[in-house]
């Protein structure tokens, strides 16, 4: 007989983690504050990135933060205000921008992405898994500059340092994996370990995959408390309900920081929205890329081309800002030539909120407070890669099961 366990947050990871629950035989119950259709885990750039190795706390970033806090269209924005909790993450966040930590996470980050690949990839042939969207294209990272070219190829050797796939295209190279379209570049750097799907098709997939296998989804109910004894939490109220469990899953991401508190646990998280443009109509473009100097994710999806980008700090809102969706349409114009995003879809822009870290690193584990939590949340800008990876070490938690990967880089209360 499995527990009862209850998952808080209907985002990629929360779904993951029910899922795999799911299918260890537990019985589950997955709770979401919105009606689960639309957030980071719908409009994000749809990338499976082991490429992506280098955490977003990376030295000279608060110093970039800084030199653009006054300029909202630029692709990294710290929105200037008075908040003592982001005060606090951004001290965090400078401890952790170092070379040595910036090294130490990248075998964890590596590692964590792969797992989410396989487990992609697996659920790509099952026979109890509605079909979605899956390519293997790799991914480009183009660039325009030689200061951009020598920077990512700093990236490249690390990223061959630790068995990923890699290697440069010059322009005629670059140019020839895109025949349809003119790129204003100067190379590019493709890193074959990568894929990219199509984010609702497979969040469709998911919560069928759910539905079918009997787990229980309440949607638009928000955590209003939590009861507490003797090291557990025993029951959790909502707006419109009471629930009791063996165990709990926070899975809430950028939100997850707040209910901790409820429960007197420091989970330092902040919300790093990103924002989305979907053109329908044709585009030329083959390949999924990342342009560098833009910092904008270019992904060929099914139906439609999806640009994406930025990283905005100015609290939990989603409001958007059209002088940054200008800059996402602009900049990738600038990329590729005859490229036109029209005014109806800029105006149709979305946004999701990611949950960012102070290292970067994901809060993936239990709590020393706590014995019947499990915090998985923080995935920052990687959490479409890693959802299904984290969502199968929670379920290995729960069900006291060897751990696919070393998960002590991710504790929930580590010190920054």
């Amino acid at each position: 007989m499995g527990k009862k366990v209850l998952v808080v947050g209907g985002g990629i990871v929360g779904l993951s983690s029910a899922y795999f629950l799911m299918k260890e035989g537990h019985q589950v119950q997955l709770i979401d504050k919105s009606a689960m259709d639309s957030g980071a885990s719908y409009i994000n750039a749809g990338y499976l990135t082991p490429s992506h190795i280098v955490p977003l706390a990376s030295p000279g970033m608060i110093s970039k933060g800084l030199r653009y806090m006054f300029n909202s269209s630029s692709p990294f924005y710290m929105a200037p205000r008075l908040d003592f909790d982001f005060f606090r993450w951004a001290w965090y966040f400078k401890k952790s921008s170092t070379k040595e930590k910036v090294k130490r996470a990248m075998v964890p980050i590596r590692n964590i992405n792969l797992l989410g690949r396989e487990i992609f990839e697996g659920l790509k042939q099952s026979d109890d898994f509605e079909n979605f969207h899956l390519e293997n294209k790799g991914l480009l990272m183009i660039y325009k500059t030689e200061k951009e070219r020598d920077h990512e190829q700093m990236t490249a050797q690390s990223a061959e340092k630790l068995d990923l796939e890699v290697n440069h295209l010059d322009y005629q190279a670059l140019q020839k994996l895109e025949p349809h379209i003119k790129l204003n570049a100067l190379g590019a750097f493709h890193y074959h370990c990568d894929r990219h799907t199509t984010p609702a098709s497979f969040m469709k997939a998911l919560q069928r995959s759910l539905e079918n296998g009997g787990v229980t989804v309440h949607k638009n109910e928000q955590v209003i408390d939590f009861a507490t004894e003797n090291e557990t939490v025993t029951s959790l109220r909502t707006n419109t309900a009471d629930y009791e469990f063996d165990e709990l899953v926070l899975a809430s991401g950028v939100w997850t920081s707040k209910l901790a508190k409820k429960l007197d646990l420091k989970i330092p998280l902040e919300a790093g929205k990103g924002y989305g443009i979907n053109v329908a109509s044709s585009t030329g473009i083959s390949m999924p890329a990342l342009l560098l100097e833009s910092k904008i994710a270019v992904t060929p999806m099914d139906g439609f081309t999806r640009f994406a980008g930025t990283m905005e700090f100015s609290g939990i809102n989603k409001t958007i800002k059209k002088n940054r969706v200008e800059a996402i349409a602009t900049g990738a114009s600038s990329y590729y030539q005859g490229l036109q995003i029209d005014e109806e879809d800029k105006k149709n822009a979305g946004c999701g909120l990611r949950p960012v870290t102070p290292d970067g690193l994901p809060y993936i584990g239990r709590t020393q407070k706590l014995k019947n939590i499990i915090v998985a949340t923080g995935h920052a800008m990687m959490g479409w890669s890693t959802g299904p990876a984290t969502g199968k070490l929670v379920s290995e938690l729960i069900s006291n099961k060897k751990l696919s990967m070393d998960i002590r880089p991710f504790y929930p209360e580590r010190r920054f």
